[in-house]
């Protein structure tokens, strides 16, 4: 969730900020994170077109997911806010 707000800020340099890429259309958890990284890596590695495909399969209209990562947060900051 970090990174995705990082991004979405433009906090982090690079293909991101420069395109001012700021959906998050698709992702994966993981437990570790060298496994993140590991997928990442393969990913990185496809053609753009495996990507879309990737990408299609879960969302097809290509939504903005991260409402949904930080859903849960919300809820959290709205009880502690009512509690103080």
């Amino acid at each position: 969730m970090r990174r995705v707000w990082q991004h979405q800020n433009g906090d982090i340099q690079g293909f991101t900020k420069a395109y001012k890429v700021n959906r998050l259309v698709y992702y994966e958890r993981f437990n570790d994170p060298r496994d993140a990284i590991a997928r990442e890596k393969e990913i990185k590695g496809w053609l753009r077109e495996k990507k879309n495909a990737l990408i299609e399969r879960m969302n097809p209209g290509w939504a903005d997911l991260s409402p949904m990562l930080f859903q849960h947060t919300r809820v959290i900051s709205n009880e502690v806010r009512d509690r103080t």
